[in-house]
C-alpha cells in the first residue's frame, strides 16, 4: 500500500469582529465542543488539528485573533505566512458583515502570500433573528473571490465543512504549500467533488 503523503503544516488565520464566534467555531473544530459561556478571545490563540483528505495528512496551525483593537499590534506577525484565512461574520448582526472590508484591507497589506485561500462563514445559523440573509453573504464572498459557507458553532452545521474546503484550496493552489510527493496534490483535486457533497447546502464555491 503507497503512503500517504505527508504535507507541511498550513497556517490558517480566523479573522473578523469580536463576539462573531471565531473561537466556538474552533473549538468546534479541533475538539467537538461548544461552550455558550466562552469568552473573547485575548491577544491570540492556538490550536493544531491533524486531518487526513484522500489518504494526505495535513497538520492544520490554526490562529484566532481578538477582534478588540487594542490587540491589532500583533497583526504583522499574525497574518505572515499563512497560506488560508477564514473571514467569519454573524448573521444575526449586519455590521460584522459589513466591517469585514476593514479585515481584507488588513489582510491585503499584511499578507505575503498573495494567492492565499479566503473563506466567508456566516456564523450563528441556529438563531432566528438573522439580518443578513444567504445570499447577501454569497454576494459578498463572490465580489471578494472567497468561498462561502454558513455554519453553526453551536449546531456543528457546516464547521467541519468550512475547514475542509479551504484545506482542499489551499492544496490546488500552486506555490501556497510545498511537499516531496506534489503528485499528491492533483490526485487530491480528483476527489474534491466527492468531498464537497458532504456540505450540501452548507456550501458554495465561488
Amino acid at each position: 500500500m503507497e503512503e500517504a503523503a505527508v504535507l507541511t503544516t498550513l497556517k490558517l488565520l480566523l479573522i473578523g469582529e469580536s463576539g462573531v464566534g471565531k473561537s466556538s467555531l474552533l473549538l468546534r473544530f479541533t475538539d467537538d465542543h461548544f461552550d455558550p459561556q466562552l469568552g473573547s478571545t485575548i491577544g491570540v490563540d492556538f490550536k493544531v488539528k491533524k486531518m487526513n483528505i484522500d489518504g494526505n495528512h495535513v497538520k492544520l496551525a490554526i490562529w484566532d485573533t481578538a477582534g478588540q483593537e487594542r490587540f491589532r499590534t500583533l497583526t504583522p506577525s499574525y497574518y505572515r505566512g499563512a497560506q488560508g484565512v477564514i473571514l467569519v461574520y454573524d448573521v444575526t448582526r449586519r455590521e460584522t458583515l459589513q466591517k469585514l472590508m476593514t479585515w481584507l484591507n488588513e489582510l491585503e497589506t499584511y499578507s505575503t502570500k498573495a494567492n492565499l485561500v479566503k473563506m466567508l462563514v456566516g456564523n450563528k445559523i441556529d438563531k432566528s433573528d438573522r439580518e443578513v440573509e444567504r445570499s447577501q453573504g454569497l454576494q459578498f464572498a463572490r465580489k471578494h473571490s472567497m468561498l462561502f459557507i454558513e455554519a453553526s458553532a453551536k449546531t456543528r452545521d457546516g464547521v467541519q465543512c468550512a475547514f475542509e474546503e479551504v484545506v482542499e484550496k489551499i492544496i490546488q493552489t500552486p506555490g501556497l504549500w510545498e511537499t516531496e510527493m506534489p503528485n499528491k496534490a492533483i490526485q487530491l483535486s480528483k476527489y474534491t467533488s466527492i468531498q464537497r457533497g458532504t456540505c450540501s447546502g452548507y456550501c458554495s464555491l465561488t
